[in-house]
């Protein structure tokens, strides 16, 4: 079975989302740290450097027209919210400069993914 289709079959569409997201960051020139990262009461789905700023990124994908950034509610904000302080904590990152970002990822039925980033989505300190 070719991989392509092995990788749609075996993986959910969430995950599959999140591997073409962290590629699309990469073209954009973010460095990834890391995905998929969870603590206690949080996760956020790739932490990425983008120059001298380390960026959360919530990846949130639809297979329809609704725009994919409407789920980020303020409960998932504070679960990705969370995630990164523990991350920041863990890391002694303390004074490093952040932001949280969304990349919305509209994957319609025999389309091409359309992907939407967010820059500074969300803060700490709604």
């Amino acid at each position: 079975m070719p991989f392509p289709l092995l990788f749609h079959r075996i993986l959910s569409f969430g995950r599959r989302s999140e591997i073409i997201a962290v590629d699309y960051l990469r073209s954009l020139g973010y460095r990834i740290v890391t995905s998929g990262y969870h603590a206690k009461g949080g996760e956020v789905d790739v932490i990425a450097w983008e120059g001298s700023v380390l960026v959360f990124v919530e990846v949130k994908a639809r297979q329809n027209a609704e725009p994919p950034e409407d789920a980020v509610g303020f409960l998932k904000q504070q679960r990705v919210i969370r995630a990164a302080q523990a991350y920041l904590s863990k890391h002694h990152l303390r004074e490093v400069q952040y932001r949280f970002d969304i990349l919305a990822v509209t994957a319609l039925p025999r389309c091409r993914p359309q992907f939407r980033l967010l820059r500074d989505a969300f803060s700490m300190y709604n």
